[in-house]
């Protein structure tokens, strides 16, 4: 199941409980039944799902606020959710400073060289100069590969040098002194155990002391990808995760759920021919999204609303709060400061 496929029955069943004003019980369990089938067809853990559901339910057997009581089981779930998905350290994408070196590896078949490709030219779109050294000597044509993928748009260094160690620090060097301030290394992706792959990596790093080390893996694996995050964290403390292919994936949250359980950082990445996105994790703003919280509408914002609201600062006009409602007129305050949209 897709992940905009759990956020629309999760997101209608919410919508049901807030459109009626006085629902029975069968009702309301109904519309838990169908949240907590999506989230474990989501591959989200079991555990986690039957903690969420007998909380959700505890609001269901209260013998009053039957008003509140959709509201009071999206919190639960919010706060739930943003705990158990909350890796406990954020891996947000770098600011510019001396030039930085990433080092990226990963397992035989997770597309790591593109997604290697596709880091660099998004970061080349936010400002930065990027370079990319083909560090993989096992492959013959591992050079062709990340040429390709690089599409013109980024340098790549490569030689003949049999070395990986000796081949990186070729590129690296010739990189600074070309002022490239992000220096990305793809490695040989040879290994189908992640153990093995790991413990050649490490020594790799030792020679290159990369500011980043970047473990790709597939959204595709769900919870399997816990026992592989949790290595990785404990080969490479400062390591991130990249998780690709999150939105057409059924296990996606699994995947998502099972690296944070490993509290290990992570990013987002969409890497598809269409789109080329990379969105640090942040559990709260992911689990927001998920659920679709339908009691909180946003409002269209006008110049025309704009207006209004100026003119009754300046007195000009005294029933705006008789047409928009005190709150969201302050609203309207708030956001007069950065600007209007039409």
């Amino acid at each position: 199941m897709a992940l905009e496929e759990v956020r629309g029955r999760i997101g209608r069943s919410f919508e049901e409980m807030r459109k009626t004003s006085n629902m029975d019980w069968m009702r309301l369990k109904s519309c838990l039944d169908e949240i907590t089938c999506a989230l474990l067809d989501a591959d989200f853990p079991r555990l986690a799902v039957d903690e969420i559901e007998r909380n959700s339910q505890e609001i269901i057997n209260l013998p009053k606020a039957s008003k509140r009581k959709g509201k009071l089981i999206y919190e639960v779930m919010l706060a739930k959710l943003s705990s158990k998905l909350d890796p406990g350290k954020s891996a947000l994408i770098r600011g510019k400073h001396e030039p930085s070196i990433v080092m990226f590896i990963g397992l035989r078949g997770v597309d790591k060289t593109k997604t290697c490709a596709m880091y660099a030219r998004y970061h080349r779109k936010k400002g930065f100069r990027p370079a990319l050294v083909c560090a993989d000597t096992f492959r013959i044509d591992a050079f062709v590969r990340l040429n390709k993928a690089a599409k013109d748009e980024v340098p790549v260094y490569g030689s003949y040098t049999t070395d990986p160690g000796t081949l990186a620090a070729e590129g690296i060097a010739k990189f600074k002194n070309d002022k490239r301030d992000l220096i990305i290394v793809d490695t040989s992706d040879r290994h189908k155990q992640y153990s093995t792959l790991f413990e050649e990596m490490r020594l790799l790093a030792e020679s290159m002391n990369p500011a980043r080390v970047v473990y790709v893996m597939d959204s595709s694996i769900g919870q399997a990808a816990f026992d592989q995050a949790q290595a990785f964290k404990q080969c490479f403390p400062r390591g991130v995760a990249i998780i690709t292919n999150i939105h057409g994936n059924a296990k996606a949250c699994g995947a998502i759920s099972a690296v944070a359980a490993a509290k290990c950082p992570m990013i987002l990445a969409e890497t598809g021919e269409k789109r080329e996105d990379f969105e640090a994790f942040e559990a709260e703003a992911f689990v927001r999204s998920l659920l679709k919280n339908p009691w909180d509408k946003p409002y269209e914002y006008t110049l025309r609303l704009m207006y209004h609201c100026y003119r009754r600062e300046l007195g000009l006009e005294k029933n705006l709060l008789s047409h928009l409602g005190p709150s969201r007129c302050s609203k309207l305050n708030q956001r007069s400061i950065g600007g209007a949209r039409q």
